[in-house]
Order: structure tokens, then sequence, then C-alpha cells
């Protein structure tokens, strides 16, 4: 996820001396304590979408998204506190005394906007060639300086920047970018224009009015919404990278992380029908150490596996339904595997099966940009303790409310209520005892996945 790296996605550009010195006289202007608070409504709305959202995200703006807010601070905002811009303060208001060649850039700056801009073929060779680029909103061509940093700008790309033009040559196709921009492809780039072009159309549509002005205009009053949808691009395609997360076994195998457990009680009817369910085929099960269970222990327990052949070629189980005499366990690789199968079930098997509960998060992981930033879907092997929490988490929550359902192996009766009378205690502790035995933990682990000692207080027995 390209859109996550800010070694692929920012740019830095160096600026002149004397437009520096400019913009840090502004900055020193935007952090007196009376601006404080006009200064955090402008980034606020420049930078909308990470407000938004909040400690919700770990995703945090570039440094060049920051920058380009500030710039919309400077050169864009209008205080709503009647105060003047900060281009205003700087150029009206004397208090000290500004050079010529910085005080040629006030007019250029406070007329300058965001820009989203095709780079075209470059002319010249060399640091000092110039590079050629064309607005995607009106199609203008202009022309900046190059340098080291066009190495990283190639034809093709697309920019989000803020262009300085020359005032004093209307006709000039010369003018410079301010300091920093944000690289995009240019499907990336085309995606973001559009999406600036629906925001602008519904704004249209809201207001009434189809007066938001041509391309220069519109991009000066609302280039800030660049800003926003780049972020909204930047958060899908963060949410892309995850979904797309491939979970696999130490050994390598795609890891089982979608839970779901029913209760029944029809064991001969369930494993006739699961045998014939379509793409299901019949697995051994085998013990944590590799042996196969014994003859009895196979008639107590049945397993089906469904397969399927990934990218590579290599088969691998991809879902696991294991029947016992009074439960139904699914172990699915994804939400939407676990959910096609949850309705397979049901239109297979209708009102024998009663669901108890499922679980389609996978371990948590802190990722760090370069993660997100691949090319090719991140895989990420989930280790033995992590599954053994997972596991715990998924049947503690489903057993401490198991107690309070009525219960198919129990003629209807809850758990806690059937141990309260003498018949009933022994059926419940024998059911536990039976949950106990065949805990999915100890063929994915070897160790139980629950305290069963838990669940016979909860009810009662201890």
């Amino acid at each position: 996820m390209k859109l996550a790296s800010e070694t692929k996605a920012g740019l830095w550009i160096p600026i002149k001396p004397s437009l520096a010195a400019v913009l840090a006289r502004l900055e020193a202007l935007s952090l007196e304590p009376g601006f404080a608070a006009q200064c955090r409504l402008a980034l606020s709305r420049a930078l909308r979408p990470y407000f938004e959202a909040g400690a919700a995200t770990t995703l945090a703006p570039f440094p060049q998204e920051v920058e380009l807010a500030n710039l919309y601070l400077y050169a864009d905002f209008y205080p709503e506190d009647g105060q003047l811009t900060l281009i205003e303060q700087l150029r009206d208001v004397i208090t000290e005394h500004i050079p010529d060649e910085e005080r040629a850039w006030l007019d250029p700056l406070k007329h300058s906007y965001m820009d989203l801009v095709e780079v075209i073929p470059v002319e010249g060779e060399g640091a000092e060639k110039m590079i050629s680029l064309r607005s995607l909103g009106d199609a203008r061509k202009f022309r900046i300086p190059g340098g080291d940093f066009s190495k990283n700008v190639s034809a093709g790309l697309v920019l989000l920047a803020r262009l300085i033009h020359r005032l004093d040559e209307p006709e000039s196709d010369e003018a410079d970018l301010a300091g920093s921009a944000i690289v995009l492809s240019a499907s990336d780039g085309q995606a973001l224009y559009e999406a600036t072009l629906a925001w602008r159309r519904e704004m249209e549509v809201v207001s009434g009015s189809f007066e938001l002005g041509e391309w220069q205009e519109f991009a000066k009053r609302y280039g800030h919404v660049l800003l926003w949808n780049f972020a909204r691009m930047r958060f899908a395609a963060l949410l892309d990278a995850v979904v797309s997360i491939r979970y696999r076994t130490p050994s390598g195998q795609p890891y089982l992380y979608a839970l779901a457990l029913y209760e029944h009680h029809a064991f001969t009817y369930l494993a006739g029908g699961l045998s014939e369910i379509e793409r299901l085929e019949p697995e051994a099960r085998l013990q944590p150490n590799g042996t196969k269970p014994t003859a009895a222990e196979s008639q107590a327990m049945r397993q089906w596996v469904q397969r399927e052949t990934e990218a590579a070629g290599q088969v691998s189980v991809t879902a696991r339904l294991t029947l016992t005499p009074t439960q139904l366990m699914i172990e699915c690789n994804s939400r939407e595997h676990l959910d096609a199968i949850k309705h397979r079930l049901a239109s297979a098997f209708g009102f024998s099966l009663h669901f108890r509960g499922d679980s389609t998060t996978p371990p948590t992981r802190e990722l760090s940009e370069a993660d997100l930033a691949r090319d090719e879907p991140l895989s990420l092997a989930i280790t033995v303790e992590e599954d053994q929490a997972l596991l715990a988490s998924f049947f503690k929550t489903v057993y401490l409310e198991w107690a309070e359902q009525d219960s198919p192996a129990l003629d209807g009766q809850t758990p806690r209520h059937a141990a309260t009378m003498p018949a009933g205690r022994a059926k419940v502790a024998a059911l536990i005892d039976e949950i106990e035995r065949n805990d999915l933990g100890i063929a994915r682990t070897g160790k139980p996945a629950f305290d069963y000692n838990q669940l016979r207080t909860h009810v009662g027995l201890m």
C-alpha cells in the first residue's frame, strides 16, 4: 500500500532562501498566543480526516501533508475572529524590516493555491533541467526548476502541491512549488481529482449555487479538500492492506482464525449430511503428537476439511469442521469464508444446529508503514501462544454464556437449571467432561483452550 508509505509518497522540494525566510516568519506569527485558536481551527480543517479518526487509528499524516496544511494556514485561511490573515499581518503591519527579496514573495504566495499537476516529459539534462507540469484541473502548463529531487519525479506521475506563480509576468509559464509535495501514480491522481470534483458537485447541489468558480478560483478557496480526499484514500488503502493480510501458521499453512461453535443432539444425522456437502472432504483426525485416534475416539469425533489451491500452486486447508457428540466447531481462514459455510449449514440442517457464538478477529499485531507499503499481500505468521490466546478468549465468552442457554443435550434445559436437580446434575457433569475431552485447543496447540473447572463452577457443580 504505497499510500501508507512516506518514503514512496512524500517529496521534499528545495526552495529559495528568501521564500524559506518568508515561510519562517509566517510560522512565527502563527505560533503567537493570540493566534493559537485560529491556528488550531485551520489545521483541524485542512487535516480533518485525521482529526475525525482521533485515537481510533494509527495512521498519521505524512510530514508533507502537515506542511501543505501549514501552507493552507499561511496563504488561504481567513481567521474567523476578525484578525488579518497571516500574510496580511506580515505585509501590512510594520513591526520589523523585511528585505525586498522576501517581500517580493508575499503577493505571489497570497495568490498561490493547491493543485494536482501531472508531470509531462522534461526538457534539458542534468540538475538544472526544467520539469514540465500540467494541471489536471484546467490543463494549464508551466515549468518548475529541476534539481536532485527530480530523480523521484518521472513523466506520468501526479503531484499534490502548492503552486506559486510569477505575478510580475502573467504570461510566463514558470512557477515554484512551495517545498513539499505528495507523489501519486497516474491512477491515484485521477481518482483524487475525481473525488474532489464529486465533492464540488455535491456542494453545488446542496447550496443550489453553481458559482464555485473556475478551477484556479476553486482550488484557492477549497484546495484543502484535496488534502481531505488524499487522507481518505490513505485510510481506504490501509483498510485494503489489512483486509488482504494472509495469516499463516508457523508451518506456512493458512491460519484458521475465524471460528464458530454450534450445539446439537443429532450426531448421526449431521455426520451423514456433512459427508454430502460439496467441497467438504472427510479427514482423519490426528492427535497433537501426530498419531491417529483410536476407533472409539474416531466414532466420537469426525472432521471434514475444505481445500483450495493458492496462487503458488500449494493446496491448503482453508476450512475445517469438527463434529463431536454435542458440538460442531468451524474453523476458517477468513470472515467471508466462515459466513459462506454458516449459510450452507443453515440451508442443510436448519434448526438441528443451535448457534452458540463466533469470532472473526485475528490476533492483534502492530504493523509498520513498511509492512503496509508492500506491493504484494502481507503474510503474518501466528505463534502458538497467539493461537492459544485467541482460542481462550473465544471459548471463555462462549462457554460462560452457554450456561444460561437451552441445551439440546439436556432436553432443552439450561445447564445451570439442570445442575440444580440430581439427575440433571449428572448429565451436566458428563456433558462438560465430553466437551473437555474434545477441546479444540488440544488439537491445535496441544493444550486445552479453556479451564473447564471455571465452567463447572459457573453452573454450580463445584
